[in-house]
């Protein structure tokens, strides 16, 4: 799947793209019946664990599964999904021919109760010498405004790196006052997938529909983008390479950034730390 020169200037001046059918049918078939087993396993546990966080209320009766950490590490058609070769073949053509992955997580907006996102720049979570670094969003179900789609400033990407600390935490979220006036929707099929630039400004309201919203989360980085925090060893570093080869003279471009230090006392996914803004956005 090759990218018009129309969208690779959208990416470059909105820092955002919707690209459709990324993943083919039967799997997005497995993705669905994946979670939905996931789902049914999070009714044995009661409280946060190294594989799910779980929505405020959630039982054995009614499970509420806000996310699944690292989902990659959990089943095999998640790890597919990560080094998709389409999806792959799409990156290289943003961010060079040397990519590594960041992160994944697999977050859940159940009908009617969902957690929102607060408005975050992912730049404030890891910054890095250079800002060739993204997040992709697999939709496992149709995402609308409706149910809690992702939400998104364009051209923010292009500003400031915004405070996302709070009486001097850092918090993982802004005060949206006067910055997300001009946000719109990347309302997405199941199988479409969404790109934005890690600088870019975004969040996601509440579920208020009765439908399902699964979103497949996938940071990933150009091979010579290296970590200014949080930085493990070398041979971990580079087990995460799925294109190109080892960097070890990193880019240094004039990217703004911040620290994401101190941590909150309050640990945990950022649902949590976001829990003590004073304002939400959303609420």
């Amino acid at each position: 799947m090759t990218l018009s020169r129309a969208q690779l200037d959208e990416y470059q001046s909105r820092g955002y793209l919707a690209v459709r059918k990324v993943c083919a049918a039967d799997e997005v078939r497995e993705l669905q019946a994946v979670t939905d087993e996931f789902v049914e396993q999070s009714r044995q546990v009661s409280g946060h664990t190294e594989v799910f966080d779980l929505e405020p209320g959630h039982s054995f009766e009614e499970p509420r599964l806000r996310r699944v950490k690292k989902p990659h590490l959990r089943h095999p058609a998640y790890d597919r999904a990560l080094r998709n070769e389409t999806l792959l073949h799409v990156l290289r053509q943003l961010l060079g021919d040397g990519i590594r992955y960041l992160n994944t997580k697999l977050n859940l907006k159940s009908p009617e109760f969902g957690s929102p996102v607060e408005w975050h720049q992912d730049w404030a979570f890891y910054p890095h010498t250079n800002d060739d670094v993204l997040a992709v969003g697999i939709a496992i179900d149709d995402m609308m405004v409706k149910n809690g789609c992702l939400m998104v400033v364009p051209g923010s990407h292009r500003g400031p790196v915004h405070d996302h600390h709070q009486d001097g935490y850092f918090v993982g979220a802004v005060d949206a006052e006067g910055l997300a006036e001009d946000a719109v929707p990347i309302e997405l099929s199941a199988g479409d997938v969404s790109i934005h630039h890690a600088r870019l400004l975004h969040g996601s309201a509440p579920n208020r529909s009765t439908r399902p919203r699964r979103f497949l989360l996938f940071e990933y980085a150009a091979a010579d983008a290296w970590p200014l925090v949080n930085f493990t060893d070398w041979s971990e570093f580079n087990s995460r390479l799925l294109c190109g080869e080892p960097v070890s003279s990193p880019r240094l471009t004039a990217v703004p950034a911040r620290i994401p230090l101190p941590t909150h006392p309050r640990e945990g996914s950022i649902y949590e730390v976001q829990s003590t803004l004073a304002r939400s956005a959303f609420k």
